[in-house]
């Protein structure tokens, strides 16, 4: 992004690539960003985890693409959101709209073609309804709409029970990372490096729904015991 060079083959292997050139541009010796390995990895572990769990699943190659792809978008969604703390409508909309379709053809986690129940329609809306009236009563200050309008996907994609379980996860993660923040902002070396700073502003909460949704999808959590 500083030299503007246009990068060959090899530099474009993921995490190889990055490791090679030890962290910087070939060109012009800037420093490219973690950002890049971390997110290669976590696709990485994902598809695999995606790949281990819809394996023994029939009509394997469709499953997999539809959710590889759905969780690729949510991916972008926690990554674009913990660096700019905003999720775009366009990227809630593409994933709302590929969990609406897919309840007609998934359920469980299992292609199965069919007409949705009511209470798989409501899921998504049942999901959202709870952060848009903590957006409403907070004026924004609490939480976002665009997690309002993430969770009308996931709710869609996971079903009810799943999806509870994820936001389950998403709250103790959560908890667990802003109060390790607060204690360590609280130490002098480390608010000389200003984090005490950087804590005065909001904490994007739409990377800690993505990983609860992950792992309540591939853990199977059910924590809630919802039978539809």
């Amino acid at each position: 992004m500083s030299c503007r060079n246009k990068l060959s083959w090899y530099e474009l292997i993921p995490v190889f690539s990055f490791m090679g050139l030890m962290g910087r541009c070939r060109s012009c010796k800037t420093k490219i960003s973690i950002q890049y390995p971390l997110v290669e990895l976590a696709t990485g572990f994902m598809f695999a985890a995606l790949f281990l769990k819809l394996s023994d699943h029939g009509a394997f190659m469709i499953t997999y693409l539809y959710y590889a792809t759905a969780f690729s978008l949510l991916l972008v969604i926690a990554v674009y959101d913990l660096k700019h703390k905003i999720i775009p409508d366009m990227l809630s909309l593409a994933l709302g709209v590929m969990a609406f379709v897919g309840l007609f053809f998934f359920q469980n986690s299992i292609f199965y073609p069919h007409t949705p129940s009511l209470a798989e329609f409501l899921s998504g809306i049942w999901m959202a309804l709870p952060f848009a009236l903590l957006w409403l009563v907070s004026l924004g200050r609490w939480i976002g709409l665009g997690d309002a309008k993430l969770m009308l996907g996931i709710g869609w994609l996971l079903g009810t029970s799943l999806a509870l379980s994820g936001v389950t996860v998403a709250f103790w993660v959560g908890a667990v990372v802003g109060v390790t923040l607060v204690v360590l902002s609280r130490s002098k070396k480390i608010s000389g490096l200003g984090l005490s700073r950087g804590l005065k502003s909001e904490i994007p909460f739409a990377p800690f729904l993505v990983m609860g949704a992950f792992l309540a999808f591939i853990c199977e959590f059910n924590f809630f015991l919802i039978q539809f």
